[in-house]
C-alpha cells in the first residue's frame, strides 16, 4: 500500500476507534452503527458550513482587503465534501468488508479527496495570482500581460501533481510511466526546437516587458510599427503601411529594439532640420521656427520647443528645430505639418533656403575655336 492509502487508511482507522465506545450504545446492528457515522460526518459537514459562512466569513468582511473573502468562500466546499467522504469511509470501513472492497473503498475517497482539493488549489491560485496582477508595481513578474501565462503555469502543475497522487492511490507504478514521458520528451525537444525556442522567448518577452500592446517599436532592420498581440509563438505589428508584420518571438529576443512609446512617457520627439543661406539673421531664424512651433497644435507645450544651430556647412546654416509630440503615432503627419510651416514662413519673411548650385567659370578658350569665330 503507498503512502496516500497508508494515510487516507490511517486516517480512518482512527476515526473508527474514536467512535467505537459511541456506537456500543446503539446496539451490535453493525448496518446501524455504519448509517449513524455517515449522519454524523454529514452533520460535521453542515456545522463547518455554517461556522465558515456565517462567522468566519462575517469576521473576514470586516478586513480592509476582499482577499480573505474569496479565500474562504472557495475553501467552505472542499472541507464540507472531505468531512462527508471521511465519515462514509469510516462508515464502510466499520461494516468490516473484505479487504478487496477495504482498499477499495480507501482509494476512491483518497481520489475523490484529490480531486476536490486539487480543484481548489487551482481556484486558490488564480484569486492569488489575479489580485497579485492587478497591483501597480510595473517591475512585478507577474502583471495583466503575464497573467495568462502564470495561470496556466499553475493550472498544469496542480493537474500534474493530482494525476500523479491518484495513480499513487490506486498503487499504480508511475516509473515506466516517467520514463516513456522523459524520452518522449527529449524526441519531442529536438522535433520542435525551433518552435521550443519561440515559446521560451515568448515567455522571457512577457516577463521583461521590453515592449507592450500599443508601443511603437523599430526593430533593428528597419520595420516599424504598432504592437497588436504578443503571443506565445510571435509577436505581431502594424506598419504605418496597415500591413501587419508576425516576427517568431525567437527573433524579437534576439534582436536591439527601439521602442518609441518607452520611456518616462509616450511623448515622442521630432527633429525639423532646415538650412539658410549665409547673411541670414540667426536671431530671426530662431524666432521664425519658435513661432511655427508655437502655432502647430500637435505639438507639445511641455517639454517646451527648441531651436539648435547644428553646423555652418558648405553653402548654408543649418538648424535643427525640436519639439515633442503626444505621440509616436503623430510623428508623420506632424513633420509634414511643420515643414510646410516653415517654407511658407521663410517665403514671407524673405529668408533664403539655400540649394546646392555650380557656377562655372571659363579662364580662357583654345585658340582654334576663336579662329573659326
Amino acid at each position: 500500500m503507498d503512502s496516500e492509502q497508508e494515510i487516507t487508511a490511517d486516517l480512518l482507522f482512527s476515526l473508527g476507534n474514536w467512535l467505537k465506545p459511541y456506537m456500543e450504545l446503539v446496539g451490535e446492528n453493525l448496518y446501524l452503527q455504519a448509517f449513524i457515522i455517515l449522519f454524523i460526518s454529514i452533520s460535521l459537514a453542515k456545522l463547518s458550513s455554517f461556522i465558515i459562512t456565517r462567522i468566519v466569513l462575517r469576521f473576514a468582511l470586516n478586513t480592509k482587503t476582499d482577499l480573505d473573502n474569496k479565500i474562504i468562500a472557495v475553501l467552505q466546499a472542499p472541507i464540507f465534501y472531505t468531512v462527508i467522504l471521511l465519515g462514509t469511509g469510516a462508515a464502510i470501513n466499520w461494516l468490516d468488508l473484505p479487504p478487496r472492497v477495504h482498499d477499495i473503498t480507501v482509494s476512491l475517497v483518497a481520489t475523490i479527496s484529490i480531486l476536490i482539493w486539487g480543484l481548489f488549489f487551482i481556484r486558490f491560485f488564480r484569486i492569488i495570482i489575479i489580485s497579485l496582477a492587478y497591483r501597480k508595481n510595473v517591475h512585478s513578474l507577474i502583471r495583466i500581460e503575464t497573467l495568462p501565462l502564470f495561470l496556466n503555469i499553475s493550472i498544469v502543475i496542480i493537474s500534474a501533481l493530482a494525476i500523479y497522487m491518484v495513480f499513487q492511490a490506486w498503487d499504480i507504478d508511475m516509473t515506466a510511466w516517467l520514463a516513456s514521458a522523459g524520452i518522449i520528451g527529449i524526441a519531442v525537444g529536438f522535433a520542435a526546437k525551433d518552435t521550443l525556442a519561440n515559446l521560451f522567448s515568448g515567455v522571457f518577452i512577457m516577463v521583461d516587458t521590453p515592449y507592450k500592446i500599443g508601443d511603437f517599436i523599430v526593430l533593428d532592420s528597419g520595420e516599424r510599427g504598432e504592437i497588436t498581440h504578443i503571443g506565445i509563438r510571435s509577436t505581431r505589428m502594424l506598419t504605418r503601411d496597415d500591413v501587419e508584420v508576425t516576427v517568431p518571438n525567437s527573433i524579437m529576443g534576439n534582436t536591439k529594439i527601439f521602442n518609441e512609446s518607452g520611456g518616462p512617457h509616450k511623448k515622442y520627439r521630432i527633429r525639423i532640420k532646415v538650412s539658410v543661406a549665409y547673411g541670414s539673421d540667426i536671431d530671426q531664424v530662431r524666432k521664425v521656427l519658435m513661432a511655427v512651433a508655437s502655432v502647430q497644435p500637435d505639438i507639445c507645450r511641455i517639454p517646451e520647443p527648441r531651436v539648435r544651430f547644428r553646423e555652418l556647412g558648405d553653402s548654408g546654416l543649418h538648424f535643427e528645430l525640436l519639439c515633442w509630440i503626444d505621440e509616436p503615432v503623430l510623428r508623420g503627419r506632424s513633420i509634414d505639418a511643420m515643414n510646410e510651416l516653415v517654407y511658407k514662413q521663410f517665403l514671407l519673411d524673405g529668408i533664403e533656403i539655400p540649394f546646392n548650385k555650380q557656377d562655372i567659370y571659363i579662364k580662357d578658350f583654345p585658340s582654334s575655336i576663336i579662329n573659326k569665330e
